[in-house]
Formats: C-alpha cells, structure tokens, sequence
C-alpha cells in the first residue's frame, strides 16, 4: 500500500486531537477525517486507507499519490497555531537552504512560462482556490494549500529588458506543520493546479 509507514504514524495518532491541530473535522462513524487541499475537500478513511475527494458535482475520487502524501504528512505534524502572516522564501525555512535546490527547487519557471506575458491571468486562475489578491509585483495572491499553510505567489511579468520571474513564499510556521519535502509537493500541487486553471 502507498504511504505504508505514514499511515501507521497516523494510525497512533488521537483522533480529535489531530483534528483540532490539523484545523479539520474528523468524523468518528466510520472513523474518518475531512480536510481541505487546495480548496478541494477530501476524505480520510482510517480504517480503509483511503482518500479520495468529495466534491458535490462528481462522483468520489481517489486522491493521487503526491496529494495524499500531503495530506498524511499534515495530519501526523500540524501543531494547533496560527500562522505568522509573515512570508519568507523556502530557502528561509530551518534547514530550507540545503534542501529547496537542485531537484529539489521550487517550480518558479512553470509560473513564469504560464503567466509572465499576462500576470493578470493569475486572478483568473486563483478564482476556484478562494484565493486573496495581493499588491506584490505585477500580481500577487494568497491562497491556502492546507488549513494551516498559507502560500504567496508572486509574479513580476516579461518586458523588452527583462524576463518573467515569479516567487513562491511560504508563511514563516510552514516548516512546523510539515517537513520540506511535502511543503514541496505542496508547492508543485499549487503550481500545477493554477497552471491547469488556464487551459
């Protein structure tokens, strides 16, 4: 099975406490918890190993492989806080400047492709995650890629002297509620999902 070991770590975990730290709603008959991922709903079944999405116009969903690792990598570390409302890139998380390069670098050149000859169509993009715009660069938003994560993205668009270029922050708390390689697979959810809201 996908994720064996972090479903044993969930498994060990009390429910309703990992609810309230996660900010989500466990639901104890089937025991089960539901969360949001990019704006999108999703259910934990404990007792199945599944997730899939609920969204009411279609039929449940298996979760892919890298959004359900997300999701079991957030309920087995989220800690009950707020976040800092204060954006730092990942490379300033603890620990982030070994980590966020090479492979390991955050996929700023697919926003650029996407939306640096047109940085308004990040808004448009942006519209099904309830995202909140913002006044940074050419066009800036917030959107949550879990309950307690906050990201920032930044896009500075192309001209006759300069190429696109696009920044993909994370609240300061971010490496408390998940380690960084999950807080990447989150960030590449994010991107690909705006991405995808073009087409």
């Amino acid at each position: 099975m996908a994720h064996e070991g972090l479903w044993q770590q969930l498994d060990m975990l009390d429910h309703n406490t990992t609810a309230q730290r996660a900010k989500c709603e466990y639901l104890p008959d089937p025991p089960r918890y539901v969360i949001t991922l990019l704006n999108t709903g999703y259910t934990v079944n404990i007792s199945d190993r599944q997730i899939f999405s609920n969204q009411t116009c279609s039929e449940p969903k298996d979760a892919e492989f890298l959004e359900q690792l997300c999701i079991l990598a957030y309920l087995i570390n989220a800690q009950d806080s707020p976040p800092a409302n204060k954006y730092v890139k990942a490379e300033n998380l603890p620990s982030g400047q070994f980590y966020f390069r090479g492979l390991h670098s955050l996929p700023t050149e697919k926003l650029e492709e996407a939306f640096g000859k047109s940085p308004e169509l990040l808004y448009e993009a942006s519209e099904r995650f309830d995202a909140k715009r913002y006044e940074f660069g050419d066009a800036s938003i917030e959107l949550y890629g879990l309950p307690r994560i906050p990201l920032q993205i930044v896009i500075w668009g192309s001209d006759e002297e300069f190429g696109a270029r696009a920044s993909i922050l994370f609240d300061q708390t971010a490496g408390t509620h998940m380690p960084l390689d999950a807080l990447g697979v989150l960030a590449n959810l994010a991107v690909k999902a705006l991405v995808n809201a073009l087409k």
